[in-house]
């Protein structure tokens, strides 16, 4: 049990409980995930915002938002942070919305805010990753890796523990770091493939993936609806997705985990989870 922790379960979406649970913050970090469903984006992450960021207003706390790429809609170059909010889809549509929340609240001096941005996340414990429970998990289990997108795109992948780092650096920086967004910086891009073969490689495996085609996941769309909302993100892997975190870089930090030492330590996880416990 962590030390110096007080824990509250409150109701993100109701404005009265948040403002109780923080009400004695000095800085709050919204990491909130919601089911994967567009609709329930639409309705949720709006709400969740101007409900933080009214309790942040009356308490006096600053607000980081752990945030993702989705506001910048399709992209043809590395993305940085200074690109337009896209009215592109659903879901990066609401990301642009709450978006324009959080800069609206400090741009009138209501909270100090700002996001850190990271790409596609794996680790440790990352259910929801790829290259984590579709790529490491299946390997060590002795399955070939699972691709549910085209595999041989330059691709930026953040680790889960540089994205914490970079959020502890923003919730000790000084005020003039907040009001503009960062990216987190990220080890060298690759491409899912290269990514599943080094794992393999450490692993000590043959890489062996199977690749999801397009009209195979439309059709596994009208009967799983994760899938089916992968559809609109699909300019996130049918080009170079790449991740300029250049300002983060030149302000705090640039020495991002090395691939193979972040693979290593996803692996050792999975390795330790499934591994047989001695009685």
């Amino acid at each position: 049990m962590p030390v110096n922790c007080t824990f509250r379960r409150a109701d993100l979406e109701n404005a009265e409980q948040m403002q109780w649970a923080l009400a004695d913050a000095g800085t709050v970090v919204c990491a909130a995930g919601i089911p994967y469903v567009a609709k329930i984006w639409e309705r949720v992450w709006p709400a969740i915002m101007r409900n933080l960021l009214d309790a942040c207003a009356k308490s006096g706390a600053r607000f980081v938002f752990a945030d993702n790429l989705y506001m910048y809609g399709p992209q043809t170059r590395p993305l940085t942070e200074d690109m337009p909010l896209t009215d592109y889809g659903r879901k990066p549509r609401v990301r642009a919305e709450i978006t324009r929340l959080w800069l609206e609240a400090h741009a009138s001096g209501r909270v100090r805010a700002t996001a850190v941005r990271a790409s596609d996340f794996y680790g440790p414990d990352v259910p929801t990753s790829v290259l984590s429970t579709m790529g490491v998990a299946r390997l060590l289990a002795g399955k070939p890796a699972l691709a549910p997108y085209p595999p041989d795109q330059p691709h930026a992948f953040a680790y889960v523990p540089d994205f914490a780092r970079a959020l502890v650096t923003l919730i000790d920086a000084p005020d003039d770091a907040y009001g503009e967004v960062w990216h987190v910086p990220n080890a060298l891009a690759c491409s899912l493939r290269e990514a599943l073969a080094l794992a393999a490689r450490i692993i000590g495996v043959r890489p062996r993936i199977t690749v999801l085609p397009p009209a195979l996941l439309s059709i596994l769309g009208v009967f799983r609806k994760e899938l089916r909302e992968l559809k609109e993100m699909r300019f996130q892997w049918d080009r170079p997705y790449l991740v300029d975190a250049t300002k983060f870089s030149r302000r705090f930090w640039s020495d991002p985990t090395p691939l193979a030492e972040a693979l290593g330590a996803t692996i050792e996880f999975y390795q330790r989870r499934t591994r047989p416990t001695s009685t």
